[in-house]
């Protein structure tokens, strides 16, 4: 795995366990207070993995990768949660 992938997945398998333990754990009433906190978190998982890596050369694209590719989970996670419950 590059060093731009290896910095990025583990944010998206925090934003997926996240996803599912909402699924399993919230009020339904509840999902889109937790999932706000979910992305939320994964902006700020997503700022100290980045700023920690040595080489800031692509900064930018790996953060846009990292917190775009977790607000698309989120906003799948949205809708399938939404629908589910309705």
């Amino acid at each position: 795995m590059t060093s731009r992938l290896s910095s990025i997945v583990p944010v998206w398998l925090v934003v997926i366990v996240g996803i599912v333990l909402i699924a399993i754990l919230a009020e339904p009433s509840g999902y889109y207070r937790w999932l706000g906190l979910t992305l939320a978190a994964a902006v700020l998982i997503t700022c100290v993995v980045q700023l920690a890596l040595p080489s800031k050369e692509g900064l930018v694209v790996r953060m846009l990768l990292s917190i775009g590719g977790s607000v698309i989970l989120l906003a799948i996670a949205t809708a399938v949660l939404a629908l589910l419950h309705v």
